[in-house]
């Protein structure tokens, strides 16, 4: 006879196949949300002062979150009392889960439904390129979160083992298009053993795709190796945001043209030509010589330099039930982008948060985030 534990063990353990095969889809972020899930950062080889100015900022971000819907941060046991403390609200729930950094875009799982199902998806995760050009080592606990996640909400998930991919690597419409940059997924630190029509299949394979948009790079600078959501990302269907800057010295400026013919040449998955709307960038941004002073030094950690630029983007935004949290810099061009957020979104409600902190930790509100849809 099985045991209640035989039972559980078999839950926990990854389904086979694939959720396209299995009817099951990836749904727009602007579907209705059950929850947000975030992670809370601690090591202070990348988030200076012992990561408390970090912990205030992805404080402010959870509050504000907060304010539309339910909320569920991850805390390694060492922190636990602490971010209880500072987290506490009526919509923040608090939970044990060990991580090696507090990126859960990028760590935690995509959910997946068939509009009446949920699933996760459970991409292998190297720290955005492993031994070659990862960020950090080890990665070990980061790629465990995605199945914690999925056992804490009793979800099913696909395990995607030598399928390297992150959260922030992606967009999609929810009809059937995705967006991506070839300098993300196609980086030989990812996923070599793959040629691009295979790594295409597999994301028509595990997301119900049909139609792939290929951006040819991100953000200057961009740490992720181009991450698309720093860069461009669905606004609705048929419409995307577009980082832009008309400055010809800005290094940026060759890369969003690129981006800007592939889109104006394509079409989405329903044969639409896509219209594109251009979210200016800030700064340029760096971090000073104070701020970088402040992180620790640790051996295979990413390191900090006042004289490197910073990818600062307004398209690091999170969607909401109802609102649309986006990250400011104190910078002439965030009323523009809080503007241009709201003239996109009227019947949300645009609530800017100060992004800095989280920028020097390599990312920004949409990184740190990952929403759950509500079936």
């Amino acid at each position: 006879m099985k045991s209640a534990n035989d039972e559980e063990n078999r839950k926990m353990q990854p389904l086979t196949g694939t959720p396209a095969a299995d009817g099951f889809y990836m749904p727009a972020e602007w579907a209705a949300q059950k929850q947000i899930w975030m992670l809370w950062p601690q090591r202070s080889d990348n988030w200076r002062l012992g990561a408390k100015p970090a912990q205030a900022a992805f404080t402010a971000v959870a509050r504000a979150i907060a304010e539309f819907e339910p909320v569920t941060v991850g805390v390694n046991a060492a922190q636990y009392e602490n971010a209880s403390r500072q987290l506490q609200h009526p919509a923040i729930r608090v939970v044990e889960l060990s991580s090696n950094d507090a990126w859960m875009r990028d760590t935690g799982p995509t959910f997946v439904t068939d509009g009446v199902q949920q699933r996760c998806i459970d991409w292998t995760f190297n720290a955005w390129g492993g031994l070659n050009g990862g960020l950090y080592f080890p990665w070990d606990l980061d790629d465990q979160v995605a199945a914690k996640v999925a056992a804490i909400e009793s979800c099913p998930r696909y395990r995607t083992e030598g399928v390297v991919l992150e959260g922030g690597a992606i967009h999609v419409d929810g009809e059937g298009t995705l967006l991506t940059t070839e300098e993300c997924l196609l980086n030989p630190n990812r996923n070599p053993q793959l040629e691009c029509a295979e790594i295409e299949q597999r994301l028509r394979d595990y997301l119900g795709i049909s139609r792939i948009i290929w951006l040819p790079q991100g953000l200057y600078n961009d740490e992720t190796d181009g991450h698309v959501d720093n860069f461009c990302c669905f606004v609705r269907p048929g419409e995307v945001l577009l980082a832009w800057s008309d400055d010809e010295l800005d290094p940026n400026y060759a890369r969003c043209r690129a981006a800007l013919a592939r889109l104006e040449q394509g079409t989405d998955a329903a044969g639409r030509q896509l219209v594109v709307h251009r979210m200016p960038i800030p700064g340029p941004l760096y971090a000073t010589a104070q701020e970088c002073n402040g992180v620790d030094w640790a051996a295979g950690s990413q390191a900090r330099d006042p004289s490197v630029r910073l990818a600062g983007s307004y398209i690091n935004y999170l969607l909401v039930n109802g609102g649309v949290i986006m990250p400011s810099f104190d910078d002439p061009a965030d009323a523009l982008a809080q503007a241009l957020l709201q003239q996109l979104y009227p019947q949300r409600r645009v609530v800017a948060v100060p992004g800095r902190e989280i920028l020097l930790g390599g990312g920004n509100i949409h990184c740190i985030t990952q929403q759950q849809p509500l079936v």
